[in-house]
């Protein structure tokens, strides 16, 4: 496999910058290239009716079933020969199918089959077969940057965020959940934390070391939870670079009035009114270290990986299919 199909050097045209656009890909202007995992979310996807839709228009579609110890890579070896990449699942699997298509100039459709799928909410994606379809036929993609992720020298990929502590300890105890509330499962663990562990977290922000007590961090390089209400403000998926988000509350109600100011700017309401509970800061790379070693999460993912982790950006990593304009992804 060549070193850019591994996607372990960005090309020269995006290294410093993420171009809110870019040209159609070679592939086949008729070929669609959908890898589907069949054990993400907790009902019908509308997948089939998806696919039949793509077929009618006079597209050929690919299928490709996700399969245990396969890697994702081998999924996407001919991906250059199709137009569109459709990655149906929920966001671990979108963000895995991103990373082993990074830097490969072929749009990506987030399909939503997954709990929360926040990444197509991000997106504004629409959620029936038939709007999902008008997506692919539009062909309307928007140069985006991701996050990669290093634990004990293994390397993966997230598109939203990453994130230690209490965002991590909230997605672990919604596992057991999921079946029974859906996505209302991940308020109902949120309410769980009232009382979340707290420690000093130590970090090397592009090099810059810092500390602080809190509960959390989380790098973002998309900024909305679900219904598109902004995590915090000033987040932006083609700047090349993360916002880190400090979280220096006593528990997760203590940042309800943060998600007001987030809410209040992105409408240009004024100024913040809280800001004692939240730090937010720019960079291209950071490195988490905690006292105590905490619980990682990436794209809703838990893993058995704790701290210490680096995450780093990709500028212009993606090109990834949306109906809105890329003013319209930032928080």
């Amino acid at each position: 496999m060549s070193a850019q199909m591994q996607g372990q050097t960005p090309p020269p045209d995006v290294q410093n910058s993420a171009p809110a656009s870019s040209p159609t890909p070679a592939g086949d202007l008729r070929r669609v290239l959908v890898v589907f995992n069949p054990k993400s979310g907790q009902g019908d996807s509308g997948l089939p009716a998806f696919v039949q839709g793509l077929r009618a228009a006079g597209l050929e579609v690919v299928e490709r079933e996700l399969e245990k110890d396969m890697p994702m890579e081998s999924y996407v070896e001919d991906l250059e020969s199709f137009h569109t990449l459709v990655g149906a699942g929920g966001d671990g699997t979108v963000s895995s199918l991103a990373y082993a298509a990074r830097y490969r100039n072929v749009p990506l459709l987030a399909y939503p089959a997954g709990t929360a799928n926040l990444i197509a909410q991000n997106l504004d994606l629409p959620k029936d077969p038939e709007g999902l379809v008008g997506v692919v036929l539009a062909g309307h993609a928007l140069r985006l940057d991701m996050g990669e992720v290093e634990v004990r020298g293994e390397k993966k990929g997230f598109c939203m965020l990453a994130g230690a502590g209490a965002d991590a300890a909230m997605i672990r105890d919604s596992e057991d959940l999921k079946e029974r509330f859906g996505a209302l499962a991940y308020a109902i663990s949120a309410m769980r934390q009232l009382n979340p562990k707290k420690t000093t977290f130590n970090l090397k922000i592009d090099g810059q070391e810092r500390s602080f007590e809190g509960i959390g961090v989380m790098v973002a390089n998309l900024g909305m939870a679900n219904y598109r209400l902004p995590i915090t403000s000033d987040i932006s998926p083609s700047d090349g670079r993360f916002t880190v988000i400090l979280m220096q509350a006593g528990n997760i109600l203590r940042l309800l009035p943060n998600l007001l100011d987030s809410v209040r700017a992105k409408l240009n309401l004024g100024d913040p009114l809280f800001s004692s509970n939240l730090e937010t800061i720019e960079a291209r790379e950071v490195q988490v270290d905690a006292t105590e070693p905490f619980p990682l999460q990436y794209d809703g993912e838990l893993h058995v990986e704790t701290t210490p982790f680096t995450a780093r950006i990709l500028p212009g990593a993606l090109r990834m299919l949306t109906p809105v304009k890329a003013g319209e992804l930032e928080t």
